[in-house]
């Protein structure tokens, strides 16, 4: 990995191969306000043919159980390649402590990748934090008071939308657990070096509260003091 002075810093967001990648546009228009620039890209694009200061790892469907010991539910729907591609970029970004994020699946994966396991279904064991999706802030997130989370947002707790299903169980190796919602559901985690970041929930939809924005402008200084950039190589087909 090469130091290099980062006048526009190039940030790979991740997510589905789809017509309308909602996910992607929003975190597009959060990355752009702290002066990002950013490249979608999926397993059908490949990586990015640029260097990358940043990635964030988006939301989509569950990760295949294989990957942490789970089951295989013929309800849900898998995407095998998206993991294969995204692992291969994690692992990268890791090993070069590139600053990174995680969004609700994005955060899981990370998680599943340091040697974490899932739940694969909290639904039943909800009692205060509600069932119901939703795309607004609909519950409290308690942080850690000893976090660099909480440090970056001076404030004790944050209110978050809920659109998954699925949570972190097993905490994964070099991570700690920095956010939880009022149901004891990790809802944050972090790295013990460099800036990563994972969130169970989705702040690209919620520009209009200043915490979200917040977590942006903290992952852009982060890029901007790591100042380095990495060439990401495709995941090996076996």
């Amino acid at each position: 990995m090469d130091h290099v002075p980062v006048d526009s810093p190039l940030i790979a967001v991740t997510g589905p191969h789809k017509r309308f990648p909602f996910a992607w546009w929003a975190t597009r228009f959060m990355l752009g306000l702290m002066g990002l620039k950013s490249v979608y890209v999926t397993a059908r694009t490949g990586m990015p043919s640029m260097p990358v200061h940043g990635i964030v790892i988006g939301g989509g469907d569950d990760i295949e159980p294989d990957h942490y010991g789970g089951e295989w539910h013929p309800r849900r729907r898998y995407d095998v390649e998206r993991d294969r591609f995204e692992i291969a970029m994690i692992q990268q970004a890791l090993e070069a402590n590139l600053p990174m994020i995680g969004i609700c699946r994005g955060a899981q994966l990370i998680n599943v990748v340091c040697g974490g396991s899932l739940h694969q279904d909290i639904r039943p064991l909800r009692r205060v934090t509600p069932n119901r999706r939703s795309i607004r802030p609909v519950k409290w997130v308690d942080l850690e008071a000893s976090s660099r989370l909480m440090a970056g947002l001076q404030r004790p707790s944050i209110r978050v939308n809920s659109l998954h299903e699925q949570a972190m169980e097993r905490i994964g190796e070099g991570l700690s657990v920095v956010g939880r919602d009022r149901d004891g559901f990790v809802q944050a985690i972090e790295g013990r070096y460099g800036f990563l970041l994972g969130l169970q929930w989705h702040p690209e939809y919620l520009p209009y509260l200043a915490a979200q924005r917040r977590l942006f402008a903290l992952f852009a200084q982060a890029v901007r003091r790591n100042d380095a950039h990495l060439q990401l190589r495709d995941p090996v087909l076996s």
